[in-house]
């Protein structure tokens, strides 16, 4: 099998030539660019000369003055920021073959929507649930060959995207997401994992990652007990603290809050010390949504640290920069331009260089 690893070779050609950074195409604009400012000069100078000696005197008084050769300097300027722009489109031809073999992780990704995920305590605009939805929507741009799966948990736990390589698919579903389709109130971080760990398949947790996105109030309370089935698995929970010791009221979907049975309105905090102990029982990590990129974080230095499983083998191919043949080009018009001056070169004048003698 063949495929293209890292950079990707553009599908535009030119002269059989293919075209790694063809983005860069309007640098070619800069070769009449030059072309324009220079015919421009040089009618400038000449209407500048006109204007002090007339014709019949110009050959005269600047005797070396040689327009072709200020016309050809033009031209190779010109000609010069043309190869420096083909340059800098990156001209591929050929290419080498290499064995490869992709790797990656496998992530599944717990996202609360209990109706206290609503609240609105770490941002004035945006509810923990959406800030969830961000951070996760940042962590795919960053993935490569691993898998992703989505499930939605409260009192119970849904599968709302398998394991898959397929970002568009996973940004989708995401957006679906939220307390409209819990069946059950509450939250119940055991729950959540154990359907976690079903979706792996049990033969190691060297490349297995469970990833918590929650306000931590574990109601069902067995949130430790499965992060120590996890452990034994070998298999790391990793924890996003979504909220604020502070809290803040749950809205009803009425223009209300939640009320308890005294008539009280319900204040949801972060209990971040369950989520600190369901992390540190697995040798995961816990950061709380404060941190900047907290998700990007974990997954950045912890997940993609871990062994990756080898999905695919092939072989890559590493196509063969050409730009140095367009760059030497455009660096020898530029040395021609400088050596090349806008007057001929004197040579000896024998009536004007004769002995005054000779002449009488």
């Amino acid at each position: 099998m063949l495929f293209h690893l890292g950079q990707e070779v553009a599908v535009i050609a030119l002269l059989g030539f293919d075209l790694a950074r063809a983005g860069a195409a309007p640098w070619l604009l800069l070769a009449p660019l030059c072309v324009a400012v220079g015919i421009h000069s040089l009618r400038q100078s000449g209407l500048a000369r006109r204007r002090l000696v007339s014709a019949r005197l110009e050959s005269r008084l600047l005797p070396g003055h040689s327009p072709g050769r200020s016309r050809w300097r033009v031209i190779l300027a010109g000609t010069s920021a043309l190869f420096m722009g083909l340059a800098l489109l990156g001209p591929v031809r050929g290419f080498t073959l290499r064995e490869v073999e992709r790797r990656g992780v496998d992530i599944v990704l717990c996202v609360d929507t209990s109706r206290s995920m609503l609240v609105k305590d770490l941002d004035s605009e945006a509810s923990r649930l959406e800030l969830a939805q961000r951070q996760i929507l940042l962590l795919l741009d960053s993935l490569a060959g691993d898998r992703a799966a989505l499930l939605a948990f409260s009192g119970d736990a849904r599968e709302v995207a398998p394991l898959t390589r397929d970002k568009n698919a996973l940004r989708w579903f995401l957006t679906t997401m939220g307390p409209e389709d819990n069946r059950r109130g509450g939250t119940d971080l055991g729950l959540a994992m154990e359907h976690a760990l079903e979706l792996f398949d049990g033969r190691t947790g060297a490349h297995e990652a469970i990833v918590l996105l929650t306000d931590g109030e574990d109601l069902e309370g067995h949130g430790l007990d499965m992060a120590h089935e996890a452990s034994k698995r070998g298999i790391r929970v990793y924890v996003v603290g979504m909220g604020s010791d502070v809290g803040g009221k749950i809205p009803d979907g009425q223009r209300g809050f939640v009320k308890d049975s005294r008539g009280q309105e319900v204040v949801s905090k972060l209990d971040s010390t369950t989520l600190e102990a369901i992390a540190s029982a697995t040798g995961g990590i816990y950061l709380n949504a404060r941190t900047p990129l907290a998700l990007e974080r974990i997954h950045k230095q912890h997940i993609a640290q871990l062994e990756g499983r080898a999905y695919q083998h092939g072989k890559e191919k590493i196509p063969h920069d050409r730009f140095q043949w367009p760059l030497a080009m455009a660096l020898l018009c530029m040395l021609m331009e400088v050596g090349l001056r806008d007057r001929k070169p004197r040579t000896p004048d024998s009536g004007t260089d004769a002995p005054r003698s000779q002449r009488a």
